[in-house]
């Protein structure tokens, strides 16, 4: 009988089947691995390409833009596809401001800022944002080949200071840029053509960093410093009769203290020492009762200069109290001091990374002589000397410092019959262009004749610029339409560099209530003082 065979299954051990499992995984594992080097290693070769989200471009951006942007991004990879398009806008608030969470504040970006720009000739100063938005758009070297009355948008970091920025429905671009302390503008802008980015993605702030980062910061209140110089301060004579009726000495700056106070820096040149005696003061001898020093804060003066011929009109006791008054309330003086050693010492400005040198110099009647000029322990103002004045620009120029040369020079008397306009007085006199072009010779960038009660032309003169005569910010001259006006320069410093110059009128009248000239009045008068101007020759 054939004997039938059984099968029993082996039985393993209890630890072979752990044992096992774990062979498995780590197989596993290691063929994972492989593969993922195997694919990487074919990454770094480019024989694997993994598809990127993808940036995508709308036809509201500009040919530059568009390039600009394929540029920033051609070698990026990200992980959210993104849309971009553009938007013209006149006001612009910062997101930190106008947003309440994170995807708001990365879903736009400012890209530019395009001011409306013209030659520095033109006497044009205002647009429409409405005529601005729809203008050319030129780059530097375009700027340089269009005609004295062309009008452009430049992008403000291809602005020069040969060229003249407009303000956008009576707003200015660079007051907002530079915004002070002092300033309240709510973080917004105005005052250009603002370019916005938008971004549209699932996680725009990865585009926002990738183009931030890659674009040159536009100026902000960190980097723009800005300093308004203003004409001849002579609070005094039928000033203070004014003053007797009204009680206040703010009363003579508040239609101008707005646009004065805004700067960083803002300056007088002021001819009057106060007295407390000062109740009627003569033609030939000036005083300003104390009260007048309210008109002073009022305009949130930082700096006056002293380079003037009557500081010492009521004795040198008031000259020298006057200076410490400035002082003692935080002003800064220059071009005239309490000795004749102050009375040289320049300003020097070092903020927001620009430096500023301010020489003032008295080149005129007055002398040290006649008692006007700062002589030992007496009181005055800086009579010029020119070997002390190159050596000050020398030693500015070698700090790295933009130099600006206030001069006190002789006085245009063609004044004609009572109510007449002097319009010989637009021109520089006798000397003054030959004087005035020796010091830009000798390295300064801006000089300013704060002498003049009326208002001279201007020009550009190897590059550098030359503002004749400043005419009267505060005085009681209404005798001549043209001694009530002045011209506020408000400089603009980035980098250490000047960026622009603004001009602005002002006017006053039997009120000496000293206001900004209207758009209409401001371009006719500037117009006259461009036809006086030797266009640099």
């Amino acid at each position: 009988m054939e004997m039938q065979q059984s099968y029993r299954p082996s039985h393993r051990s209890r630890s072979e089947g752990p044992r096992f499992r774990a062979i498995i995984i780590t197989i596993s594992f290691l063929l994972a691995a492989g593969v993922a080097i195997f694919i990487f290693y074919k990454i770094l070769k480019k024989e694997i390409v993994i598809v990127p989200a993808t940036v995508s471009y709308d036809s509201s951006l500009t040919d530059a833009e568009r390039s600009k942007l394929e540029d920033i991004f051609k070698d990026k990879r990200l992980a959210h596809d993104v849309k971009i398009s553009a938007t013209s806008v006149e006001s612009y608030v910062d997101p930190d401001v106008a947003c309440t969470d994170e995807k708001c504040k990365s879903s736009k970006l400012l890209f530019d800022i395009e001011l409306p720009t013209t030659n520095f000739y033109n006497s044009a100063l205002d647009i429409a944002f409405d005529k601005a938005k729809n203008l050319p758009v030129y780059t530097a070297e375009e700027a340089k080949n269009q005609k004295e009355d062309s009008v452009y948008l430049l992008s403000i970091r291809d602005l020069t200071p040969e060229l003249r920025v407009l303000s956008v429905d009576n707003e200015y671009a660079l007051d907002y840029l530079a915004r002070s302390d002092k300033a309240n503008f709510q973080n917004t802008y105005k005052g250009a053509v603002f370019r916005v980015l938008n971004l549209d993605s699932e996680d725009s702030k990865e585009s926002y960093d990738i183009v931030s980062s890659a674009l040159t910061q536009l100026p902000n209140s960190d980097t723009l410093l800005s300093i308004k110089q203003t004409g001849v301060t002579a609070l005094t004579r039928r000033m203070l009769n004014t003053l007797s009726q009204v009680g206040n000495g703010a009363y003579f700056a508040e239609k101008i203290a707005d646009f004065l106070k805004i700067a960083d820096i803002t300056h007088i040149s002021n001819e009057i020492s106060f007295a407390n005696d000062c109740s009627n003061s003569s033609s030939t001898a000036l005083c300003s009762n104390p009260k007048m020093f309210d008109a002073i804060t009022a305009i949130g003066t930082d700096i006056v200069e002293l380079t003037g011929n009557h500081n010492n009109d009521w004795g040198a006791a008031n000259n020298i109290a006057s200076i410490e008054k400035y002082h003692e309330n935080g002003i800064e003086t220059y071009g005239g001091g309490i000795n004749e050693e102050q009375a040289k010492v320049p300003i020097q400005i070092s903020k927001k990374g620009s430096g500023i040198t301010m020489i003032g110099i008295n080149e005129s009647t007055s002398t040290k002589a006649n008692g006007q000029g700062a002589l030992g322990d007496h009181p005055g103002a800086n009579i010029y000397d020119e070997v002390t004045l190159r050596q000050q620009i020398k030693e500015a120029k070698d700090r790295g410092d933009t130099v600006i040369v206030d001069i006190q020079f002789f006085e245009c008397y063609c004044y004609p019959d009572e109510g007449q306009e002097m319009p010989q007085c637009d021109y520089p006199i006798d000397n003054q262009q030959a004087f005035f072009r020796s010091i830009i010779d000798m390295g300064a960038d801006i000089i300013l004749g704060t002498q003049a009660h009326q208002p001279q032309t201007y020009e550009i003169y190897k590059g550098k610029f030359i503002y004749y005569g400043t005419g009267n910010l505060f005085f009681d001259q209404t005798y001549w339409p043209g001694t009530e006006r002045s011209l506020i320069f408000s400089h603009y410093f980035l980098g250490g560099k000047l960026l622009q110059t603004r001009i602005t009128p002002t006017v006053y009248d039997l009120s000496y209530q000293t206001r900004l000239m209207d758009t209409a009045e401001a371009e006719a008068f500037l117009a006259r003082l461009v036809k006086a101007s030797s266009r640099g020759e």
